[in-house]
């Protein structure tokens, strides 16, 4: 076959559209393909497989000395012809007297070629067979083969490809960057096939986020929802995406029936599953977010589908691209993409089984959430925190059904009040706060859901700052707790009464509620609650100006937290240990202990815990006159408190007056131009960037060079890129997903024009030679003043100096 020939051969399955993104699927495969002669790409329909297909035997075409060729299989439908399918597609001299896959054999034998095998998901058994043959008798043939599901043959290397990478709905971004994103490329492409001058826009940035994600990145929905660009606007198109399947069908003309609406391309799929596979599809719609697979056996396993089923059928979709995977370590997790949920749900409608599947997914909740109160108070906090964590659109969709559903408030009231870890630790106050208050508005008359909603809403409130609404939840749980006569729930309210107290400036108060409900609590066995109250206590002590008995208190409940194996209340005992050091002004003391305190939350993240400690770490700092570290620190601080939703003036005037006053002081000694400079500099911080902050040296990080393209995120992963560090290893560092860092990757080669990483790390080498990095800021030595007036002696140790 000539040059010509073959380059035709490929141009007549190249689109006539503009390849977009995909660099890094690109890179995958092309590595796969040395080494391996079948390589298969997977992923779900519409996600873009033959057209990155095509591109790659494009770019590849050099590389086959005899051709490279595209063979459709998507119209075929019985397996029996697919040799003469192929044949057809590689214009093989026909020699009627032998079969067509003989024909193949000997034309291809000699040849050393490329041949694209294009959807074989519906003639898997037969594709499976004749590649395998292929492959076998032609020694100089690599074949790439397009499928939702992989052929399953010895020496198939599978790409698995994923939805185009979008920007996050709770994410903020600049107009000017969203092009970054590979789907919101693809929009504004094909949008501009249809209206010229479209862009991205300030008044549209948003209207294209919601669309590009709720798309989720599937290229065949983002064309199909562009060409409706003729009479609507982003913004129109994303508010009838409720209705996607009627509103998505206008696609190309000559495409296959299949490729030209949403509804037929998820047809497909659906057809293409047992009659097994279509009921754990339907029933799987329950869960709006990801999913473990005990939640899958324990949800789905009923009636026509054991649970010992289900993993075998899990599989079975996943093997189709209908459930995806998302991995972290040992831990497996499912999802659907939006589009095949949403299809799935509509199935369940019709099978009359939404609310038996409603009831077994809150009941489950449910039951994890007991779970994890009951095992709190021991090893494993952390993790059932993060799997919490990872579940919480479920726990949310649990409490929006059970409210929603008539006689289900008592459970919803229930799962609420034992989510109180989550809401409090896990960082989810808000939602706490919205879900507690609409349950108590629903719930009518006294009972234990009850009872554990009000005092866990009033925690909340609390902590939030409201402690007007907190009053009014105490009062109703005392006069329950009365009316029931149930001393644990009177010692809960007890609690919330010591730590209103607390938060309102009079810590004499506190001190004795403590004492009662702690009592009553380690007596009951409920030890969790009594170390959160004693830690409290604790608090309560330090702020009444009995430092040493805090660090008696503090003490004890890290020895006891220690014998539990617990290290929640641990954490939070460390940070008022360094606490009463700072007042005390032992600064070595006080940091190392709230040093030990932010340790623990790399693995925890609380929010609350993670800023008070940074913020006490701001306080030294500014105490041995490290003004511009302490500057860095209560900026850092300030970004978690507002991620959490609250500010640290929450928890009392005392704790208050220490931060106002650090942070005054602060500002006199660099000047207040010079303070927001440095906050500007840094920018918003996540947790996990604070924590690493405030955990490293005691100078800033390098800033981007002022002239670099790259954002601080990207900036920091062109770092980690230049160190020789794979995606997953940058992810696990970072504690971001996978996905996640390849997006930013393919953003940081668009904006530099690169092709490599390997011209990442050059440039890196070139700009860290370059740059000039700050100086780090001297430490103060020994006799440097502390804030609050006491001056430590050469030992770092000084006189207590709170005076309440």
């Amino acid at each position: 076959m000539s040059e010509t020939q073959m380059r035709a051969t490929v141009a007549a399955h190249y689109s006539l559209t503009s390849f977009v993104g995909r660099r890094r699927e690109l890179d995958e495969a092309k590595r796969r393909m040395t080494e391996s002669r079948l390589v298969t790409l997977a992923g779900p329909g519409g996600v873009g497989k033959t057209r990155l297909a095509v591109e790659l035997a494009d770019r590849s075409r050099k590389a086959f000395r005899d051709g490279v060729w595209v063979a459709e299989l998507a119209s075929l439908e019985d397996e029996s012809g697919l040799a003469s399918t192929i044949a057809s597609a590689l214009a093989v001299p026909d020699q009627s007297n032998r079969s067509a896959t003989d024909q193949l054999v000997n034309f291809l034998r000699p040849r050393q070629a490329l041949l694209v095998v294009d959807n074989c998901e519906h003639l898997l058994d037969g594709a499976a067979k004749l590649v395998a043959e292929l492959l076998d008798k032609a020694p100089g043939l690599r074949i790439l083969a397009t499928s939702r599901e992989p052929l399953g043959i010895s020496g198939e290397h599978i790409c698995l490809i994923p939805p185009l990478s979008t920007p996050s709905t709770d994410g903020v971004y600049e107009t000017q960057g969203l092009d970054h994103f590979e789907a919101v490329r693809l929009l504004i492409d094909r949008a501009r096939s249809i209206v010229p001058d479209f862009s991205v826009t300030d008044e549209n940035r948003d209207a294209v986020i919601q669309l590009c994600s709720r798309l989720d990145g599937i290229p065949l929905a983002i064309e199909l929802a562009a060409t409706r660009m003729r009479a609507l606007s982003v913004t129109q198109i994303g508010a009838r995406l409720d209705h996607r399947f009627e509103l998505l069908t206008r696609g190309n003309r000559v495409a296959l029936p299949r490729q030209q609406t949403l509804r037929a391309l998820i047809d497909w799929s659906y057809e293409l599953c047992t009659v097994a596979e279509q009921l754990l599809w339907a029933r799987l719609s329950v869960f709006p977010g990801s999913f473990d697979l005990t939640a899958a056996e324990d949800v789905c396993g009923f009636g026509e589908l054991e649970a010992d089923q289900i993993v075998d059928l899990l599989d079975r979709l996943v093997a189709k691209s209908i459930i995806l995977t998302e991995r972290s370590g040992e831990q497996v997790r499912y999802r659907q993409l939006m589009t095949v949920r949403e299809y799935g749900v509509q199935l369940l409608e019709k099978v009359g089984e939404h609310g038996v599947l409603k009831a077994r997914h809150r009941d489950h909740y449910l039951s994890r959430a007991a779970g994890m109160v009951d095992r709190w108070c021991g090893p494993g906090q952390a993790v059932s925190l993060a799997a919490m964590r990872a579940d919480h659109a479920n726990l949310l969709s649990a409490l929006e059904w059970s409210v929603n559903t008539p006689g289900e408030v008592h459970a919803a009231a229930e799962l609420a009040s034992l989510l109180r870890y989550h809401w409090i630790a896990g960082g989810f106050l808000s939602d706490g706060r919205r879900w507690l208050d609409r349950i108590l508005d629903l719930q009518d008359g006294p009972g234990p859901e009850h009872g554990g909603a009000l005092w866990v809403a009033a925690w909340v409130c609390l902590i939030q700052g409201d402690r007007e609404a907190a009053a009014v939840y105490l009062t109703a749980c005392h006069e329950m707790a009365e009316a029931l006569g149930d001393r644990i729930l009177e010692a809960h309210a007890a609690h919330g009464s010591a730590l209103h107290q607390l938060f309102s400036g009079n810590p004499r108060e506190a001190m004795e509620l403590y004492r009662q409900s702690i009592g009553v609590q380690m007596k009951a066995g409920d030890t969790a609650s009594a170390l959160t109250g004693l830690f409290q206590l604790a608090m309560a002590q330090a702020y009444d100006g009995q430092l040493e008995a805090a660090l008696d208190t503090c003490s004890h409940v890290l020895q006891l937290s220690s014998t539990h194996g617990e290290r929640w209340t641990h954490a939070y005992s460390l940070w008022i240990t360094g606490l009463c050091r700072w007042h005390l002004g032992e600064m070595v003391a006080a940091k190392k202990a709230a040093t030990e305190a932010l340790k623990i939350q790399r693995e925890f993240k609380d929010s609350i815990c993670t800023a008070l400690s940074i913020e006490l770490m701001s306080w030294i700092a500014a105490s041995t006159l490290q003004f511009e570290r302490a500057a860095e620190l209560a900026n850092a601080a300030g970004s978690v408190w507002a991620g959490l939703g609250t500010k640290v003036g929450a928890f009392g005037p005392h704790i208050r007056w220490d931060s106002e006053h650090s942070n005054e002081t602060v500002v006199s000694e660099l000047g207040r131009q010079r303070f927001m400079q440095l906050a500007a500099e840094q920018g918003d911080l996540g947790k996990d960037e604070a924590i690493a902050l405030a955990l490293g040296s005691n100078s800033r990080p390098v800033a981007a060079a002022k002239t670099s393209p790259l954002t601080r995120r990207e900036q920091e992963i062109a770092e980690q890129v230049s160190k020789g560090l794979s995606n997953r290893a940058i992810a696990e560092s970072l504690v971001i997903s996978t996905r996640t860092v390849g997006g930013h990757v393919e953003s940081i080669l668009a904006k530099l024009g690169f092709t490599s990483r390997v011209q990442i790390v050059a440039w890196m080498a070139n700009e860290q030679g370059t740059s000039g990095r700050p100086e780090p800021v001297a430490s103060s030595q020994p006799g440097s003043r502390h804030l609050t007036g006491a001056a430590p002696n050469e030992t770092g140790h000084g006189a207590r100096t709170w005076r309440g």
